[in-house]
Parts: structure tokens; sequence; C-alpha cells
């Protein structure tokens, strides 16, 4: 197969995007594409047409054509494959497949283009090794990086030493009855003493040493405000910004230093897709639950990757146990926690938390019993870890066989099975990847089923799968398709039973152990859960 050329055209003929593999003129290439619109006949439905001296391959894209012009020794087989490919990766980088879309897009699109054929003659890749290969990191861009940064840091140091010896300038300027520095070092910022991570430096100390040292050029509004107000004769002001220190700064930007800016970046928030998904996941189980003065959380994750043809890639399961207090009157308590938990669980108790207590009796309290958990804030006291090859320790199995039909399309029979029996697991969902434009024909299902052709997916819903209802299956067919179109699937779903076995059995007063009244809940919720 030789491959000439992959264009992106719009229906009447105007070509948006094309990426040539063979050398060849570009009037020769812009007549090829010309005549591609007028060797289309109304009224029926081709998959290729051909000329004297080559062939065009296409597929039709809501408003758009995906072509490829061939020569005419090649395999039409071969072409067809391709064609689906590059059909593949035309959605990965412009979701809207409209005209302005794929411009903004092009150079990502002819870079894939780019893996999927060289010198005229089909790679062997997959959409994922792709998309892997043209997002690969560069090397030299972090070598770059990390010589701008140092030389940054390198900047705000002279900075701070020039900073330092204004400031030396200055009190030796107004050492003429200046009053000592005493009593700077007075007071330091303390942290709360619940030790659970809360933000507890003082106000008093905050403010005593805000100017202490001066280690940036920029000023807070505190420093500006203190500035302003009437100092006594021979008082020593600490904070102004000086000419100085501006005609300093300046300077080292004509010097070509870059100066960048000391003020506190935000912090960088958690990845937006996990976030939105735990979210999901938490709100469709959540419950009108009644909270005592002692409440517990416990939240499960799972992380797990299978192949199709079985075999366990990942699997990962992680927990928090959260203890909130609102009542003072039980602030001094002790958790006793089932010890039925998985075999092999990696537990960790947090820092504040006596670590024999726990290690001997399950129980979890503070290493001070005369010491108060804090009140009215989610404290973390408890957290696990699971990791496994075993198959055993899949919750839930997936088998997806898709089979050729032997008319250029496949059979699909998908079934689950719940292997961990105990749980329940609610608002099951499993989604199928499809081949683009081709919609399915489902014959037998368990439970509710959605085909959304924008995503070119088919989501299979499961309201509920416990030891009752166990096992389910799916049947269905599409033309145009090969096995490896539905993979990789994704599943999701949440519980109320906790999978790592964590649970609570009493909550006791350190002093009389008389037992307090609590409520619980618990989750179980996946992050990813994949078949690939």
């Amino acid at each position: 197969m030789v491959l000439i050329a992959a264009a992106v055209c719009t229906k009447n003929g105007k070509v948006i995007l094309s990426r040539q593999f063979v050398e060849m003129t570009k009037a020769r290439i812009e007549g090829l594409l010309a005549a591609f619109p007028k060797l289309m006949t109304a009224g029926k439905q081709h998959t290729y047409v051909e000329t004297d001296s080559v062939r065009y391959v296409y597929q039709p894209m809501e408003k758009l054509y995906m072509l490829l012009i061939t020569t005419k020794a090649s395999n039409i087989l071969e072409d067809l494959e391709t064609l689906r490919l590059f059909s593949k990766v035309i959605p990965e980088y412009s979701h809207s497949l409209d005209e302005k879309e794929i411009v903004e897009n092009a150079f990502n699109l002819i870079f894939a283009f780019d893996e999927i054929v060289a010198l005229g003659y089909r790679e062997s890749v997959n959409l994922a090794q792709i998309k892997t290969f043209v997002e690969m990191d560069s090397h030299e861009e972090k070598v770059y990086q990390a010589v701008r940064q140092t030389q940054e840091r390198e900047a705000r140091q002279k900075m701070r030493e020039k900073a330092k010896e204004l400031q030396r300038q200055r009190m030796e300027a107004s050492k003429r009855g200046g009053p000592s520095l005493s009593g700077m070092g007075g007071r330091s910022g303390g942290f709360s003493a619940d030790g659970f991570g809360s933000s507890g430096v003082s106000s008093s100390s905050g403010a005593s040493s805000a100017n202490i040292g001066i280690t940036s050029i920029d000023v807070d509004a505190k420093s500006k405000a203190a500035a302003s107000k009437p100092a006594s004769r021979n008082a020593l002001k600490l904070g102004g910004k000086s000419k100085d220190v501006d005609s300093f700064v300046d300077q080292l930007k004509n010097e070509g230093e870059k100066i960048a800016n000391l003020a506190p970046a935000p912090p960088a928030g958690s990845s937006s897709a996990a976030a939105s998904a735990s979210a999901a996941a938490k709100a469709a189980i959540a419950s009108d639950i009644h909270k005592e003065s002692v409440h517990l959380k416990i939240e499960d994750k799972l992380v797990v990757r299978l192949g199709r043809d079985g075999g366990v890639q990942q699997f990962e399961n992680s927990g928090l146990l959260t203890l909130r207090i609102t009542d003072e009157a039980y602030g001094r308590i002790l958790l006793k926690l089932s010890p039925n938990h998985t075999q092999g669980l990696q537990l960790q108790t947090h820092p504040n938390v006596d670590k024999e207590l726990f290690k001997s009796r399950t129980t979890i309290g503070l290493k001070n019993l005369g010491k108060p958990f804090p009140l009215n804030t989610d404290v973390g006291v408890l957290k696990w870890r699971f990791v496994s090859q075993d198959e055993s320790a899949i919750p839930l199995t997936i088998n997806c066989w898709p089979s050729d039909n032997g008319e250029g399309g496949c059979d699909v029979n998908i079934e689950y099975e719940l292997e961990a029996q105990q749980l329940e697991l609610q608002d099951v969902a499993i989604v199928i990847p499809l081949p683009m434009n081709v919609q399915p024909s489902v014959a037998e299902y368990d439970g509710t089923y959605n085909y959304d052709s924008r995503k070119h997916v088919l989501q299979w819903h499961i309201p509920i799968i416990d030891a009752a209802n166990k096992s389910g299956s799916m049947e269905f067919s599409c033309n145009a398709s090969i096995p490896g179109d539905f993979f990789p699937l994704q599943v999701s779903f949440v519980s109320k039973t906790p999978y790592a076995g964590v649970v609570a059995q009493d909550v006791v007063q350190v002093d009389s152990e008389a037992t307090v009244k609590y409520s619980s809940e618990s989750i179980l919720f996946v992050e990813k859960y994949e078949i690939v």
C-alpha cells in the first residue's frame, strides 16, 4: 500500500487540511484534491472512487469528509482500516468536527497523521500510541525550564542582598538617637495545639513578625498602612519602599535579568477530571444521614486496570477514615474498629494517634489521652492501601467478547459478574467505545442502555448489582467494525459497603469508658476502572 495524501475537506470540496506522504508538486496535489468532488455521484453511497491513476478512499464525518488518496495497486482492505484510524484521530483533537476547530488544531492533526503513515506506508500503531507519541515530553524543554528557574532564583537572591544592603544604609543614616530594635524576636508564630494540620498561626505573632526580615521588594498592605502613619522624631521606619530599591530593580531588568513576581501564587488545584469524577460518585450515593455529635466517615477508592484477555494490570484500593466531633463533651474518646479487615491491608495512623494502642487493640486514641480531638473539623485519623495482582481481589469482572461476523462487522457479547458478593454496587455504568458514525443494533440486554452518537459510545446502565443480581449480559452488533474498536471499556459504580472492611465497632469515653452514641457513613467509589 502506498498512501499519497490524507486530507480533511468539506462536502463542497473545500480542502481544510492536507498532508502529503510522498514527494510531489503543489500543482499535482491541488489537482487531485480538486478532482475528488467531481467524481462523487449523487444518490449513491460509496466507500471509494477511482480514476486512471489514483484511488480516493473516504468516510463522511458530519459535514466533512476524511479522504485518503492512494495508488490503484494498494490493498483496499488495508486502505479502509487505515481510514478508520484516521477517522478516530480527528475527534481526539477536534471535538466539534467543524471547519474552525479543524484549522485551530491543524498542527496537532498533522503530527498525528505523521505517526500513522511514514513515506507512504502505514505504521503499526493504535490510537493510544499516537496520543502518547504526539504528547511526548521534551527533554530539551525540561532542561530549558530548569535553567530558567535557576536564573530566577539567582535574580531573587541578588534582590534580597541589595535590599539588605539598602536597609543597613538607612539604619546607619538614622542611627543618631534611633531606638534599639529589641523585642523583634519576642514572639514567633506557633501552630495550633491540636496538631492535625489546621492553620493555627496567631494573628498577634503574624503582626509582630511581618517586617523583621526584608525578603522581598514588594510591600504588603499592612506595611504601607504602617508607613503612612506619623512616627515619632526618632523612630526607625521599616518596610518602606524606597526609590533606591525601585531603581535597582529597573537596573536589573535593563541588564537582561528576569525579575519574577515574588507574590505567593495561588495553590494549584487537583486534577479537574479526577475531582469531577469523585464528586459525581459521592453525589450519586449521598443521602440524608442524621449526624450525631460524633460522626465517622469511611471513604474507599478503587483504581483498576484489567486486560481484555484476562489478567490484572493494576489494582489499588485506598481509603481514609475521618472523625468529626461537634460537642466538646465528647472530645476525649476512643474509637474501636473491627479487626476483620481485608488480609494484606496496609494501615497507617495519624502521627498524633497512639500506634501501640492501635496495633494491640485496633483502637484509635490520641497519644495524650488528656487532650481532646479538634472540634467541628473533619480529622483524618486512619488511612489504608491495598495493592494486588490477584484476580480474586477484583470486585466486578467484565468479559467483552467481540467476534467478526463475516460481513465486515462484529457481534459483541459482554457479561459482568460480581465477585465480591458482600458488596452492593449501585448506579453501575459500563461505557463501550464504538466506531465513528456506526449505530449498534442491540439484541439482548439487562438493565438499560443509551447510544451517544456524539461521543460514539454505548452506555450500559445497571441500577444495582448484588448477591441476588450478581450477573448479566448484553449482545449487540456493529457494521464496519473490527474487534479492537470496542476497547477500552470504562466502568463506574458506587457502594455503601467499604471494600477494605474497615468498620467501627464502638466509641467510648476515655475516663468512664461509657458508650458514646455515634453516626457513620461509608462510600466506595471508582476513580478508574477499565478493561484495555
